[in-house]
């Protein structure tokens, strides 16, 4: 099973979309693949449990389908810091937990298991725990996700550099424009991503109204 995890520069990066657009590309290529929103916060009510969007559009595009408690197994009803909304709850982030969880995955018949962050990539978790540990412990490829506004640049080149330096695996980006109005200059931040990242460009997804209900894989080009 190749494990990929959504890395994003920011919160509100665009991860989701560039998630679901990456699940649905492995599944128009006729890849078994399943879907992990480990912590999220932000969640509500629904059928006596807590769920969260991001979770669930994850989930409606995949071709599997799995107890919601085991896509995401952490979730927090406060839109803050998951870690901060822990310990409101008198909850420990574990990473025992975690790696069991995404180990769980790898006993099914799966070809894919695409990981979803949350906030960035140095997300802290709990004292003395932050995603990247994570990550490198599941040994997963990591996307990262760019969000097209001002800042992008730093962003980018910043959480590439973390992540290489946590010994992780980058198999390439993706970037989002997040807002309806293109960022000043759009094309020639997208240019200088391009030439400074030195990694593979996955795709480049614009703004898409109702991107949830959309086929985001024209944007791939045909790449696997």
């Amino acid at each position: 099973m190749n494990t990929y995890f959504i890395a994003g520069t920011d919160t509100d990066a665009g991860k989701t979309v560039a998630a679901c657009a990456f699940v649905q590309n492995l599944v128009k290529h006729h890849q078994k693949t399943a879907v992990m929103k480990p912590v999220a916060s932000g969640c509500y009510w629904q059928d006596g449990k807590l769920v969260n969007d991001d979770a669930l559009n994850l989930m409606r595009h995949s071709n599997t389908t799995f107890d919601y408690s085991r896509v995401n197994p952490y979730t927090f009803a406060a839109a803050i810091a998951p870690h901060i909304a822990a310990a409101d709850n008198d909850v420990v982030i574990d990473k025992e937990t975690l790696v069991a969880a995404v180990e769980w995955f790898g006993q099914q018949p799966l070809d894919n298991l695409v990981i979803e962050g949350a906030g960035g990539w140095q997300l802290p978790l709990a004292p003395g725990l932050r995603m990247p540990a994570v990550v490198k412990a599941v040994d997963a490829k990591v996307i990262l996700v760019v969000g097209l506004k001002l800042g992008c640049l730093n962003h980018a080149l910043l959480s590439l550099e973390s992540i290489l330096h946590e010994g992780c695996d980058v198999v390439g980006w993706i970037a989002v424009q997040t807002e309806s109005e293109p960022m000043p200059r759009q094309q020639e931040n997208l240019s200088s991503l391009r030439e400074l990242l030195g990694t593979r460009e996955l795709a480049y997804l614009p703004y898409v109204p109702e991107w949830s209900e959309k086929d985001l894989t024209i944007y791939f080009n045909g790449q696997d």
